[in-house]
């Protein structure tokens, strides 16, 4: 394919994951013009593979559970906007629910531990960080062997748990600029 081709690609799947968002403007890349051109054109090489790792990271969650209590749950990368402070989202309102991860924001190894907190919020199918959402995220740490705080920690602490080191160039990911688990050279 020629790189213009990569690009088209790139803007629709753009185009394709800002209509499973629960708020459009979560993903405003296809409006900044300086750095969508090199993001599309990877996003459309390589976005195949990053979500294939993700959906193993998704059966990982979902094997922790009970075939009649795993939910249906779809994962996607995306890089969401910088203005809403966001490293992954749920969409409750879809089915199967939607995952969004900005992959980009969180160093790879710690990409399980996003993909638990936004599927703990997938299966309880609630916003928030209520003490249900604290079971169930326990209980992903448990199966998954991720550190959680003690459950007795003050309700601060969960929006952030598990907790992951995130990256210095949010986009340095999705221009290829940074090695990523699922390339030859990181492995």
């Amino acid at each position: 394919m020629l790189p213009i081709e990569w690009e088209q690609r790139g803007v629709a799947y753009l185009y394709q994951m800002r209509a499973l968002a629960p708020e459009p403007e979560l993903i405003d890349l296809v409006y900044q013009l300086e750095v969508r051109r090199s993001i599309c054109v990877w996003i459309g090489q390589h976005i195949e593979t990053v979500n294939a790792h993700l959906a193993d990271l998704g059966r990982a969650c979902q094997a922790c559970f009970h075939p009649w209590q795993q939910r249906s749950i779809a994962i996607f990368a995306v890089p969401l906007s910088d203005r809403f402070g966001l490293d992954g989202i749920c969409n409750l309102q879809t089915h199967p629910v939607t995952i969004l991860v900005d992959v980009g924001r969180v160093v790879p190894a710690d990409w399980l531990a996003l993909v638990a907190h936004e599927y703990a919020h997938a299966h309880l199918g609630v916003p928030g960080h209520p003490r249900e959402f604290v079971e169930v995220l326990a209980h992903l740490a448990r199966g998954l062997n991720l550190r959680l705080p003690p459950l007795s920690a003050p309700a601060a602490c969960w929006p952030a748990a598990p907790a992951y080191a995130r990256t210095p160039d949010p986009h340095a990911f999705w221009q290829g600029l940074a090695i990523s688990p699922l390339s030859p050279r990181s492995r």
